[in-house]
């Protein structure tokens, strides 16, 4: 038995797909370059990473420019990349959760007016419809049909007027656990030199691994968005370099002074 579109936009895709040409059908290469963009897990590891990398190289460099012991360049290090995880990683959950706790509250409210005025919500659904241009007769057509199943009239609720996939709803524990991961991935990269190096040797093979660092991030981003590999790759060593040279300069200016 064929499953039941979720929603107007799936029921209208499946719909087209039944109708297409040979030629014009799924098996047409030109389709097949588009990318999920909805999960977000991609890009939660990417900018986790981008910011560990930046956060600690920026905070390694600005303390060794002071030029203390290596071993409190260390220890600044492990803090920010222990600190900086932890804090990525309860403020995503805080926010994961708040949100899903407002989504399962709407969906819930949904489910009560869908259970308690099935007549009313099946007209609302059929404006809806009506309004993006669907003829009236075709639009309580549609609503009728996701109606006639409470699961999928709660899924089309909640996605055409909430615009929230209830089968979607992100976990807080596994975004917590994926920020935390890749902040300290990232904020690994400018501290591992300072395990084996130390004093100035030590700073030049942070910045060069930072900046190897940064060129593969800007080349995930650039296979990510489809954009420029130069502008998504400059675009990450500039600002980096930037924000790196800001504390470089301030360590030095406050190690100077303080000597």
């Amino acid at each position: 038995m064929a499953r039941k579109p979720r929603s107007f936009s799936e029921l209208v895709h499946m719909s087209a797909k039944r109708n297409l040409a040979p030629e014009d059908s799924g098996d047409n290469p030109m389709h097949e370059d588009h990318r999920d963009i909805t999960g977000g897990a991609a890009r939660a590891a990417v900018f986790g990473i981008s910011d560990g990398l930046v956060s600690n190289t920026t905070l390694i460099l600005g303390v060794a420019g002071a030029h203390p012991a290596s071993g409190l360049v260390r220890l600044a290090g492990l803090a920010g990349l222990v600190g900086g995880a932890f804090s990525m990683a309860i403020g995503e959950y805080v926010s994961m959760a708040a949100q899903r706790e407002l989504f399962e509250r709407e969906i819930a409210i949904e489910a009560a007016e869908i259970h308690g005025r099935p007549d009313f919500e099946k007209k609302e659904l059929a404006r809806i419809y009506e309004s993006r241009g669907v003829p009236r007769d075709l639009a309580e057509q549609f609503a009728g049909h996701m109606m006639d199943d409470p699961e999928v009239a709660l899924a089309t609720h909640a996605k055409e007027e909430l615009g929230i996939d209830p089968s979607s709803i992100g976990s807080p524990i596994q975004a917590a656990v994926s920020s935390f991961v890749a902040f300290a991935v990232g904020a690994l990269v400018p501290l591992s030199p300072w395990f084996f190096t130390t004093g100035t040797t030590g700073i030049y093979i942070s910045v060069v691994v930072a900046i190897i660092a940064s060129i593969l991030i800007g080349a995930a981003l650039s296979w990510a968005t489809g954009r420029s590999l130069v502008k998504s790759v400059a675009r990450q060593l500039i600002l980096s370099a930037i924000a790196a040279g800001i504390t470089f300069t301030l360590g030095r200016m406050i190690g100077f002074s303080a000597g």
